[in-house]
């Protein structure tokens, strides 16, 4: 039969191992456990000896013991597993944090980055805006240029069409007064020619009467036998 004190020994055993979940027990220095461990080691061996010896409380007691050795040796196992296992979460929720943390500011970064995208499209959307409002007017004012540039041209094509038609006109008269000059110019140089004609004769005439006037006033100043020797020179002349 078990006494009360390893019971109670057990019990507190079982409650250290099923609260090892929850919270782990502090570690225990590798030497410290090393001769904790050579002196159940001992203890084992010397229980061993001397079975043969002891009746069957002590055996009890002893088989106890070993199981209460077993436990704790069991709960030191799982606590090495358990402060591995913590380690290494911790080491995972560690790099966890600083990737957390990188990733935060890389995060502010790109918000940063976004609202200053936002804040130029923001300006670049205004400026388009006022862009296409520019245009609207300067449509709007080209519109009623066009507007008045085609009505000019209207008005110059009809002036253009009017000084043509005058031109023509003018053109017209210009060739009927050039023909008209032309015939004017054709009776003058038939009239010139004619006159050239009659100036010649009368020229030839008045020659013709200066040289006998001149020939008369010649025989009346030679004395009376040199006209009668010219007059018989003339008369051998002439035949």
């Amino acid at each position: 039969m078990i006494s009360p004190f390893f019971k109670k020994k057990d019990s507190m055993e079982k409650d250290s191992k099923s609260g090892m979940g929850q919270k782990l027990q502090p570690v225990v220095e590798p030497e410290e456990e090393q001769d904790e461990l050579d002196t159940v080691e001992a203890l084992s061996g010397l229980i061993s000896t001397g079975k043969a010896q002891l009746d069957k409380k002590s055996l009890d007691l002893i088989f106890a013991v070993e199981q209460i050795i077993q436990s704790r040796q069991h709960a030191e196992t799982n606590s090495h597993e358990l402060q591995d296992r913590l380690t290494h979460s911790t080491g995972h929720v560690e790099r966890l944090n600083r990737d957390m943390k990188n990733l935060n500011k890389v995060i502010e970064e790109k918000e940063k980055n976004i609202l200053e995208l936002e804040h130029k499209l923001i300006e670049k959307n205004l400026k388009v805006d006022q862009v296409i409002e520019d245009y609207r007017e300067l449509q709007t004012t080209m519109a009623a240029e066009i507007d008045e540039l085609k009505s000019s041209i209207d008005l110059e094509q009809q002036k253009y069409v009017s000084v043509v038609q005058k031109h023509n006109e003018a053109h017209s008269d210009k060739l009927k007064k050039i023909n008209d000059l032309e015939e004017k110019l054709g009776r003058v140089e038939v009239e010139n020619s004619h006159l050239k004609q009659k100036y010649d004769t009368i020229r030839q005439e008045k020659a013709y009467l200066s040289s006998m006037i001149s020939d008369f006033t010649n025989r009346m100043t030679l004395p009376f036998g040199n006209n009668t020797l010219t007059e018989r020179k003339d008369g051998n002349g002439d035949t």
